[in-house]
């Protein structure tokens, strides 16, 4: 198996250290710089000790690793601050390939990003070039891509429920889909919050980002992309005690009042047959089945409501959220095998 020439910009934060953990077990990777601007010339394992087995290049500012030759480079750093480090990348002369785990590059309207995120787009010329990635859903466009934006953590499971009903026709177009989502703390990042604090999240459940939430027009833009039309979302972040996971619950309605659940558990069948990331199960999953894992669990349950239908999601957000992710879309990058140093069981307890 060929080795390629990899780095990491933003290895200090939780996705940064997640992609280490799984690019330093890939037979095909060869890891030849990791980058973090304040932490520059210290080992990796002074940040996160449990990477200190590992034989794995010291940190450097991102100036260092941008003039290094590699074939395919990892951004994990915060959104804007993506920009001028792509674009610096996408316009050498032998550019590498870029995987970018920020929102920079997955809305593909500027003006949509610029009302979200409330700072410029100013790598416009770049969006035609970057292909969203989700692996399940638009593989065949991932096999070429230059620049891969990796899907948001929230959106993920929530396209990856409902991309293949509303595209079969399941939903009915006019019902609005509430998605009632959760995840851990380590969704907001490494940075210090005091929302963070442990006295702030320990024996407490909160809701945020109501009705304005940034992943919300990423679902938006999905679930027209992939499935072919819009249609109304209601989605509620909500923050919880633990350090991994996502859990959503979705209501539908769907577009034949005589089907049921079983009509989408056909549907998520024929979709994901052959999918080794995606679990289709019968009992209600739960984020710690998933934890450590690049899995989607998937369940579909019957309300009270003729033709309505509860669907329940689940990830662990850095790893099938984000660095998982990320590294399965390298891996069909470089046409190599898909599950490739992904493949390790969920941790338990």
């Amino acid at each position: 198996m060929s080795r390629y020439r990899v780095t990491v910009l933003g290895a200090s934060g939780y996705v940064g250290c997640e992609l280490v953990r799984l690019l330093a077990q890939h037979p095909a990777v060869e890891l030849v710089g990791l980058g973090a601007n304040r932490q520059a010339g210290q080992p990796i394992s002074a940040l996160f000790p449990q990477l200190a087995s590992l034989d794995l290049p010291p940190l450097e500012d991102s100036e260092s690793l941008l003039a290094k030759e590699v074939d395919l480079v990892f951004c994990a750093v915060p959104h804007r601050t993506a920009q001028p480090l792509v674009r610096s990348l996408m316009t050498r002369q032998s550019p590498p390939k870029v995987i970018d785990l920020s929102a920079d590059f997955r809305l593909r309207d500027p003006a949509v990003y610029e009302a979200w995120y409330g700072v410029p787009q100013e790598t416009r010329d770049l969006l035609a070039q970057a292909v969203y990635g989700i692996p399940e859903l638009n593989r065949a466009d991932l096999k070429d891509a230059r620049l891969v934006a990796v899907p948001g953590c929230y959106p993920t499971p929530a396209q990856l429920a409902l991309v293949p009903l509303v595209k079969a026709g399941l939903v009915k177009p006019e019902s609005r889909i509430i998605i009632d989502a959760k995840s851990g703390v380590t969704g907001a990042g490494r940075s210090a919050q005091e929302r963070l604090l442990h006295a702030e999240v320990s024996e407490n459940f909160s809701a945020y980002g109501i009705a304005s939430h940034r992943h919300i027009p990423e679902i938006d833009q999905g679930l027209a992309l992939f499935a072919g039309r819009s249609q109304p979302v209601t989605f509620t972040a909500h923050l919880l005690p633990m350090n991994r996971g996502i859990l959503e619950t979705i209501y539908i309605e769907l577009a034949d009042p005589t089907a049921n659940a079983d009509t989408i558990k056909t549907c998520w069948h024929k979709a994901y047959a052959d999918e080794p990331f995606i679990q289709l199960v019968d009992a209600a999953p739960e984020t710690r089945h998933v934890r450590g894992s690049n899995d989607c669990r998937l369940a579909a349950f019957d309300d009270r409501g003729s033709g309505q239908v509860v669907l329940i999601a689940v990830i662990d957000n850095l790893v099938k959220g984000a660095a998982g992710q990320a590294v399965q879309s390298m891996n069909i990058l470089l046409d190599l095998p898909e599950t490739t140093s992904l493949q390790a069981l969920p941790l338990a307890p």
